[in-house]
Formats: C-alpha cells, sequence, structure tokens
C-alpha cells in the first residue's frame, strides 16, 4: 500500500468475505452470484467536477469509441496531441502528440482547434494553420494510417472550397448519407467578421460544390467584444434525426465568449440557408455567479453507454483571462419538448456531477484477449494504492471457481466465483494493488463457460463529492485521484457522495480513508439516502497519515446518497471504497 496509509482501523464487524493471500497482499471477495436487480445494473456512478485536465485544452474536440474517450486540442498552436482516457477526467490520460508541422511552410504556424472525427471508416484529424500570419490560416486534414486514433497520421493537405479564403475551425458533417463540411470563414481578404460556411464533400478529404452562407455574426450578443465580430468553433449536434450546429460566439478574448445555435428543419436541405434557424438568444453563457467566464468553443460526445448526450466546452475562472486558462468542462445536455437541446448554466467547479451513463465499467469486448489472458489496460491510478475490484462475470457451470488475478504482469490474488444462471450476470469484490500511473489488469481466459464481462474500481474519491458549509476541498500531491475532502463541526456542514450504484441490495462495507492530524478522537456521522445515523469513531493520526475506518450499512440497488457529517474536530478524507 502506499506511504501514506500506515494503519487500518475496522470499526464494524469484519466484511463477511473471505481473505485471500497471495504474494502479501490481501484480497477479499464476495460472489453476489445471480441475485439480480430489476433495474439492469449499470455501474457504481459517481461524481466528478470540472475541469476535465489539469493543463490548458482550449478549443476540445471529445470522440467516444471502443471504450475510451480521445481528445484533442489546441495545444500551444505548435503540434497536434491526442489523449485516451477510461473516463472524461482526463488527468491521468494517455497522452500523445501524433503530428508535428514541417517548419517553412504555410501550415507550420498557428495550428488551431484540432477536431478529431471518424468518417467512412477512417480516422481524421482537421486543424487550422499558417506559416505565422493571421490572413493566412487554411484549413488542413491528417488521415490515421490505422484503425488506432493514438497511431500515426498522415498529412493530406488542405481541405478548401473554390474562394480559398481565409478558414478555420472546420469539421465534417454526415447527414443522410451525404458529407458536407462547415467552418468558420472570412468573406473577403479582410478581418471584419466570422461566418459560418457550408459546403458539400465528395469525401472526408475534398469539397465539391461552392460553400453557402448560413450564419453571420448579426446578433448584438455576438458582437461583444468585437470588431470583429464572430461566428467560429462550429460543432455537429444530432438526434432522432434532426441536425444543429452549436457555434461560439463574441470575442474569444472576453469573458462574453458564449454558445449560439443554428437548427436545421426537419427534412431540410443542409445547403439551403432557409431551412435553418438562428436562435436569438445564446444556449449558455457567462455566470458570474458561478464563475464562468467565456464557456464556448464546445464538442459533444455520448456517454459510455450512448443513452446521453455531452456539452464539452472550454471556458475560464477569471473575468479578465482572455486566452489563458482554458480549460475543458462538461455538463450533461438535456431536452426540450420541441427537440432542441438545453444546456443550462455552466456549472462551478465546485459542483459535483454525475458521472456519464455507464462510466467506470471497463467492458471484455474493450479489453485485449492475448496469450491466454484477457487484460483491461489504461486503469489510472494517481499513487501507489490498494483499491477495490468489482468483476461482472458469468459461471453457468453449477459450482464455484476460483479466478485468478494478474496485474501489471504479476499474479495478485485469486477471487471467489460462485455459480450463476445461465442468463445472470454475477458479482465479485476484491482488493489489488495499482501502481501510480496506468494499470493492466488480467484473467485467464477460461474454456468452460466462465466469463469475466466487465471491472470497475469502485472508490469515490472526496474531492468529487458535494462540500456543504464549512466542508471544502483541496488538491493534495499525495491523494488517491487529485486531492482530498476537509470536514469539521458546524451547523449544516457535509460532505455528500451522490450516485452512489451497486448491483443488488444489501450490507455493504464502506472503507473510509481519513486522517485526523488535531491529536484528539473525533467522530463523524455517516447516513444513507437521509436514513438512521451512524456514528464512526476516528483516532488521532499523523499529519498525512491515513486510516482505513470501515463500517457496514445497508444500501438498495441503484443510487444512494451518503452523507458524512457531524464531525467532531476537523478531518481530511481521501475517498470512501465499496466492497460486499
Amino acid at each position: 500500500m502506499k506511504a501514506k496509509r500506515t494503519g487500518i482501523l475496522l470499526v464494524a464487524a469484519v466484511c463477511a468475505a473471505a481473505l485471500l493471500l497471495w504474494g502479501g497482499w490481501s484480497l477479499a471477495t464476495n460472489g453476489i452470484g445471480d441475485k439480480t436487480a430489476n433495474a439492469p445494473y449499470n455501474g457504481h456512478g459517481g461524481t466528478f467536477k470540472n475541469t476535465l485536465a489539469e493543463i490548458d485544452t482550449p478549443d476540445p474536440s471529445i470522440v467516444y469509441a471502443n471504450g475510451y474517450y480521445y481528445m484533442t486540442f489546441t495545444h500551444n498552436g505548435a503540434d497536434i496531441m491526442v489523449m485516451k482516457s477510461r473516463t472524461l477526467d482526463f488527468r491521468q490520460a494517455e497522452r500523445k502528440v501524433v503530428w508535428y508541422p514541417p517548419p517553412d511552410t504555410m501550415y507550420s504556424s498557428g495550428i488551431w482547434a484540432p477536431e478529431i472525427q471518424h468518417l467512412q471508416g477512417r480516422w481524421y484529424i482537421y486543424f487550422a494553420a499558417d506559416d505565422g500570419a493571421n490572413e493566412n490560416h487554411r484549413m488542413y486534414a491528417l488521415e490515421a494510417d490505422t484503425e488506432d486514433p493514438m497511431g500515426d497520421y498522415t498529412f493530406k493537405g488542405q481541405v478548401t472550397d473554390e474562394t480559398n479564403r481565409w478558414a478555420i475551425d472546420g469539421l465534417a458533417v454526415e447527414h443522410e448519407n451525404k458529407l458536407y463540411f462547415v467552418w468558420s470563414g472570412w468573406e473577403g481578404d479582410v478581418n471584419i467578421r466570422q461566418n459560418t460556411y457550408i459546403a458539400p464533400m465528395s469525401d472526408p478529404l475534398t469539397i465539391s460544390g461552392p460553400r453557402v452562407l448560413l450564419s453571420e455574426p448579426d446578433l448584438e450578443w455576438e458582437q461583444a467584444g468585437g470588431p470583429p465580430f464572430i461566428n467560429e468553433g462550429q460543432a455537429i449536434l444530432k438526434k432522432d434525426g434532426r441536425l444543429f450546429i452549436v457555434y461560439s460566439g463574441a470575442g474569444s478574448w472576453t469573458p462574453f465568449y458564449s454558445l449560439g445555435m443554428l437548427a436545421l428543419a426537419p427534412g431540410g436541405d443542409p445547403l439551403d440557408p432557409s431551412a435553418w434557424t438562428k436562435s436569438a438568444q445564446p444556449l449558455l453563457q457567462m455566470d458570474e455567479e458561478a464563475e464562468v467566464y467565456g464557456p464556448g468553443h464546445n464538442t459533444f460526445v455520448a456517454s459510455p453507454d450512448g443513452t446521453e448526450h455531452w456539452i464539452v466546452y472550454h471556458a475560464t475562472s477569471g473575468y479578465t483571462d482572455g486566452w489563458n486558462n482554458r480549460k475543458a468542462r462538461a455538463q450533461k445536455i438535456e431536452w426540450n419538448e420541441d427537440g432542441t437541446p438545453h444546456f443550462g448554466k455552466p456549472l462551478s467547479l465546485d459542483t459535483a456531477i454525475p458521472n456519464p451513463a455507464g462510466s467506470g465499467v471497463f467492458r471484455a469486448e474493450h479489453a485485449n484477449a492475448a496469450s491466454g489472458k484477457l487484460e483491461f489496460d489504461l486503469i489510472p491510478s494517481s499513487v501507489e494504492t490498494e483499491a477495490p475490484l468489482l468483476i461482472h462475470y458469468r459461471n453457468p457451470a453449477g459450482a464455484s471457481r476460483s479466478l485468478d488475478i494478474w496485474v501489471n504482469g504479476d499474479q495478485a490474488g485469486t477471487a471467489a466465483l460462485p455459480a450463476t444462471e445461465a442468463d445472470a450476470p454475477g458479482y465479485a469484490y476484491a482488493f489489488v494493488p495499482l501502481q501510480s500511473g496506468h494499470n493492466n489488469i488480467g484473467f485467464p481466459l477460461a474454456d468452460d463457460g466462465l466469463q469475466v464481462e466487465a471491472v470497475e474500481i469502485p472508490r469515490y474519491e472526496a474531492e468529487s463529492a458535494q462540500a456543504e458549509s464549512m466542508a471544502a476541498t483541496a488538491d493534495h500531491p499525495h491523494a488517491s485521484g487529485s486531492g482530498i475532502a476537509q470536514i469539521e463541526g458546524g451547523k449544516g456542514t457535509a460532505l455528500r457522495f451522490a450516485q452512489v450504484n451497486v448491483p443488488v441490495p444489501g450490507t455493504y462495507r464502506l472503507g473510509l480513508a481519513v486522517s485526523n492530524p488535531s491529536g484528539s478522537d473525533a467522530a463523524l456521522d455517516i447516513k444513507v439516502d437521509g436514513g438512521k445515523k451512524r456514528s464512526l469513531a476516528i483516532p488521532a493520526t499523523e499529519r498525512n497519515q491515513y486510516i482505513v475506518a470501515a463500517v457496514e450499512m445497508k444500501l438498495k440497488s441503484g443510487t444512494n446518497v451518503i452523507t458524512l457529517e457531524n464531525a467532531t474536530g476537523r478531518l481530511n478524507l481521501d475517498y470512501i471504497d465499496i466492497t460486499r
């Protein structure tokens, strides 16, 4: 275990699961078998907080494919980077610069707003670039050499219409089996206004007809901070056959940068300007109370289970930040009765946001099956730790089975998997050692009907919970995740963990990693869904010494809310692990 975990205190009955020893590591497993809830289990849930990365990520473009999120963004205007993550949290993502521009060309500088797209069976990245002079910005494209978005790309040249005028923020649109290109451009050769243009494409690299003007920045809110006046950062949103172009208006260097929308009439021709309706007011804009400024240049991405639409945009935290401190943020899209999207207000950095549906469930179809093992890669951990593992499996053989668990190439223990019905999943919990960085978790491939269908790490980071009243969160360099939560006595002071999901109802072990450097013993109340409180004793610890204080509580299948409150003294909480 990591150095700061110097002791373990169990304050409730020891979990009923068997303790299995391997190589000095203790693994607790409990097969739940075929007892399934009425509603399908869709992952342990949890929450996150903006921003999505610790580095500046302006002009984000995100796709979800084959179990991973991929993001590109304006990376200092100097190259094109792609990041790969199991979740929307890109702080521990794999990162790779997939293309460096050659020197002394018309596309060697000012590399802006790369857009990653999967079109007609290939990966493409569109980007704007120039030779050091802004008036020479044009659109260019890379084509992937393989099916891997993190692999090599080949530069395919300029993507342009017959006018060959200033162009940025381009991307392709597939609609009713036809392909189009949408971008931000100048009418002439002078930087007066940026308009929204569309043109037909014969393939992902070729514009095959004249450009059509869809929108000029003629609304008052679009002209804030200008001239020049702005329509840029176009993004495509589709639902139930409807097509929307969401774009950014107002000066990107101002806090007034906002999102507007063009809606195509059902059955309308995308090349017919009269078929588009422009929203009179922005759909997302500055919110001083939430301290969100310049929300714009967005992208859209599905939840891992495909049931939700999410908007990802960049914004700053300061009124005068301008082009500095632009980081990607996300929130779920709701839908109006007329079929149009509703973004709501931008969320503050201290708002706990329920994770996208299906997040954190790493499925076997997205794992690597080779050399006799099923291996799940890119499992992140910010520190060396012992973490909970939830295994989804099927074992219809009629008898309990043992399953070896491998972590980073070493056998780390064995899990007991009780029998399941043929059409029902089972669930087993274990603890596994994770190193700082990316981890691989693997299992032997069985040939007798035993199947591992998915794995999860059911750890709920305290810094992602909702802090109320005198509770607060803070960055911490040695914490699991990115930080800790601080909670102390006071009316209304609480730390609330929302969207805590378990596969079946029953008694679960809640293991709280907590530090109490006050010099005297303390206590903390825990309740589930507003029910009866349980008091948890927390002994005094050294500074930055964390113990695991555990309590058993009943959880219902589906969503639970766990609240920590009425602390005596000041306590620091790293995470809660939930096992059975």
